[in-house]
């Protein structure tokens, strides 16, 4: 009997500390979709040369790498690339190289309801940088690399249109390959 009694105590105990939880506390690398704007912001200060910020569908997995840094945004899609924009726009440190699925190019109103649309604020967004159209599989394979020894944050959105996903590789903002270039040949 009292066996039992304790058991259901303790029961009741880890019952009442899950139900005070607040509502922001979710699994590591996540928050909740009023945080994540702060959550990035926290992480751009630490992000430099070779890291990534990908810019994701609803339907993106969660990665099995622990180091990957999830924020679920509960934003929609174009929300968050505005956010991108605006940040790489005060940001002097870093500069981004931006790839998406060389798949969207053949996507139209008749597979994917308002991906014209999309395509088209895309492209206005990002007109100010080059955008590299590569297949899907060969993004993975760029950011599985990276991984290995580079931070990763996915900033995961609302999206349900496929292939819309935007990858960024984070360059140096204040040094260029035609300056490296130069560099390399002094020191040769």
């Amino acid at each position: 009997m009292i066996r039992r009694l304790r058991t259901i105590m303790v029961l009741l105990l880890i019952l009442s500390l899950v139900a005070c939880q607040p509502a922001s506390v979710q699994q590591k690398g996540s928050v909740n979709n009023k945080d994540w704007q702060q959550r990035l912001e926290e992480q751009l200060p630490l992000l430099g040369h070779r890291n990534w910020i990908l810019i994701v569908d609803k339907a993106y997995p969660a990665p099995n790498n622990s180091d990957i840094v999830m924020i679920n945004t509960g934003a929609e899609m174009m929300d968050v690339l505005r956010e991108m924009d605006s940040i790489f726009q005060v940001q002097a440190h870093i500069k981004p190289i931006i790839y998406q699925d060389a798949e969207l190019n053949y996507l139209d109103e008749g597979l994917v309801k308002g991906v014209d649309k999309y395509k088209k604020e895309v492209k206005t967004l990002w007109s100010k940088y080059t955008v590299q159209d590569i297949p899907h599989e060969a993004i993975f394979k760029k950011i599985d690399e990276a991984s290995k020894l580079f931070k990763v944050v996915v900033l995961k959105t609302e999206s349900l249109q496929p292939y819309t996903s935007v990858f960024i590789e984070l360059d140096c903002g204040y040094w260029d390959a035609k300056r490296e270039d130069s560099l390399r040949s002094r020191i040769r």
